[in-house]
């Protein structure tokens, strides 16, 4: 079982990634980061006990926050808050997902900054140690103040209203919590309604999860590119570390690293040194390093934004314990995640696209000088044919869900909202887009790996080879057609679970993902 402590030194995207996957992880609160969220409170009820007006303490919402509460109603307007804002739509998120945004709320919540009651922070805790996970629904927030809608319905499993998953059930939350052993209820202080509720976190898990199987996506893709250039006896010239030094982008540099490291002792590499007549050789396999390299210092930057985010305080007001002063404010605008989640999308669509390109030059017999589609009986037989065209419909699918979102705003809330980020839209779409793209270098993988089968008896580099053998455990080569729908399932399954890379390092041949 692992132990995740937060409110310490800084949470890792990664760490937080690797802890929604993990069910067993459980969670513990840092005790300084514990006596930060006390101080803030105490703040709070000095402030309540003066009755001064503070913003989602004791006055409205939005357009109300002109309207004062009697003290005999704030319980009531922190409940109320919850309730009418879960307002959310549509299928729920995953299990991971869900979990990430309660973790991603407590390590808010431990910076001290939100006015909120320890014992508030110590439920959250609870409630993820216990296994209990909301049931939010994935559509309605605009990403100001934050993500009101989905941060509502885990706000309604805090307080034991709306359904929750337990072992695998969805339930009423009451009912998931009490055989948890939670207790059922919670009556929110005040503050606590919108210090739980404004804020980022829907997005940001969203977020850090794609870029997870992105960092994944990475490393498959520099691997498929490797191996498509052997099987097409195409040069490693253009990966010489000369041309990158020329042109310093980092991540330029690591792709073409790693495919010359996966070539290295390829036979079939020495037997087409010498020139052949052809100079040069198609992008999508030349300039492999440009674009793989562009989009993985594009990852990099969305990995230092969902980072630093991770690690903010993102509701209002905020709370200063120091000086006693809360201070409205904007933390809970969703823009450098939107924008960051756009800039996601965009470069994992590009790495299936120019993916694609490869999968054309490795099935079309004008292109590789291989049998069409890598058909057996080309004509009688269609080979990889279709493969093809399903990796060209991921990618057009691609393109239009690269529309970056956080260039929409619509205003909210009597216009007092009046600019929104859009930020969940943008998540969802990069998760949807690094998906498809995970399926399109399953195809060039597999396209790949048949090609290679016609260089026979040649072996290309340790690390290739390698890859090869475990596709070959899983998918075997054509011997004719078949239903090619269980293949595409096994090498989609094999690019998910990280064996290909891992047989690859396992060679001796290391991958970079993210580098920095």
């Amino acid at each position: 079982m692992n132990v995740l402590v937060l409110g310490g030194e800084g949470l890792s995207w990664a760490d937080a990634a690797r802890a929604a996957l993990d069910p067993s992880t459980r969670l513990r609160a840092d005790r300084a980061a514990m006596r930060a969220v006390a101080a803030s409170r105490a703040v709070i009820d000095r402030a309540v006990a003066e009755k001064r007006p503070v913003y989602g303490v004791n006055t409205g919402f939005g357009k109300l926050q002109g309207t004062a509460i009697a003290a005999a109603d704030l319980a009531k307007l922190q409940r109320n808050l919850v309730l009418s804002h879960a307002c959310g739509v549509g299928d729920p998120f995953s299990a991971a997902e869900t979990r990430l945004m309660v973790l991603l709320r407590i390590q808010s919540l431990l910076r001290g900054h939100s006015g909120v009651t320890t014992a508030l922070v110590e439920r959250l805790v609870a409630i993820w140690n216990a296994g209990v996970v909301p049931v939010v629904p994935q559509q309605g927030s605009v990403g100001a103040s934050g993500d009101l809608a989905p941060l509502a319905h885990v706000a309604l499993t805090v307080i034991g209203e709306g359904d929750a998953t337990w072992r695998g059930r969805r339930m009423a939350s009451a009912k998931a919590l009490r055989g948890a052993g939670v207790a059922p209820r919670y009556t929110l202080r005040e503050k606590e309604g919108i210090g739980l509720l404004n804020g980022t976190q829907a997005m940001t898990a969203v977020g850090i999860l794609a870029l997870a199987r992105a960092e994944n996506l990475l490393r498959h893709a520099d691997l498929a590119a490797a191996m498509t250039l052997d099987a097409l006896c195409f040069s490693v010239r253009p990966f010489d570390a000369r041309i990158h030094v020329a042109r310093p982008h980092p991540g330029q540099s690591v792709t073409a690293r790693n495919v010359r490291g996966l070539l290295r002792g390829s036979a079939i590499l020495a037997s087409h040194a010498k020139p052949h007549g052809k100079v040069q050789d198609p992008y999508s396999v030349r300039c492999a390093p440009q674009v793989h390299g562009a989009c993985r210092d594009a990852f990099a930057h969305v990995r230092d934004v969902l980072e630093r985010e991770a690690n903010s305080t993102t509701d209002n007001p905020l709370v200063f314990a120091d000086d006693g002063d809360v201070v409205s404010g904007g933390n809970f605008h969703g823009e450098p995640v939107a924008m960051a989640c756009d800039y996601l999308t965009i470069a994992a669509a590009e790495i299936a696209s120019i993916s694609e390109r490869r999968v054309e030059t490795l099935v079309n017999p004008d292109l590789s000088g291989l049998p069409p589609f890598l058909a057996k009986r080309p004509g009688v037989e269609s080979g990889l044919m279709i493969a093809q065209v399903a990796a060209a419909a991921l990618v057009s699918e691609n393109k239009s869900l690269a529309h970056p979102a956080s260039v929409d705003s619509i205003p909210t809330s009597a216009n007092q909202e009046d600019h929104v980020s859009m930020g969940p839209i943008a998540a969802r779409k990069a998760r949807d887009v690094v998906r498809n793209a995970e399926r399109v270098l399953a195809i060039e993988l597999l396209c790949a790996a048949e090609a290679l089968e016609h260089r026979r008896p040649l072996r290309s580099g340790p690390g290739v080879e390698a890859a090869h053998a475990v596709i070959r455990k899983r998918v075997k080569r054509l011997t004719g057609d078949r239903y090619l729908g269980k293949d595409l399932a096994a090498m989609d399954e094999l690019l998910a679970s990280g064996a290909l890379v891992a047989a690859a390092e396992s060679a001796g041949t290391g991958i970079v993902g993210l580098a920095g």
